[in-house]
């Protein structure tokens, strides 16, 4: 699995199990979408919680869904291309 950029996966992982949330929902911008099955397998294969997906638009910090029963929601959002940080290696 390869994902372009560096979404600090680790400190998600790490934020969900000090917290002990057990419901996610992981939103995404348009352009990680194709990349939202591998990062639920990431976060399913490190944590005991359970990783929901939301498809709906994400335009930034004010547009997050009102979803009931959800621990965390964990929010990839847009960065101008030039802030974005290639994985190393």
């Amino acid at each position: 699995m390869e994902i372009a950029y560096d979404l600090e996966l680790d400190k998600v992982i790490e934020e969900i199990n000090r917290i002990k949330a057990t419901n996610i929902l992981v939103q995404l911008p348009d352009g990680l979408k194709p990349k939202a099955t591998e990062i639920v397998n990431i976060l399913k294969e490190k944590t005991k919680a359970n990783i929901l997906i939301w498809l709906g638009s994400c335009w930034g910090s004010c547009d997050y869904p009102e979803i009931r029963n959800i621990d965390l929601l964990i929010q990839f959002g847009h960065a101008p291309p030039g802030e974005l940080t290639p994985k190393p290696g």
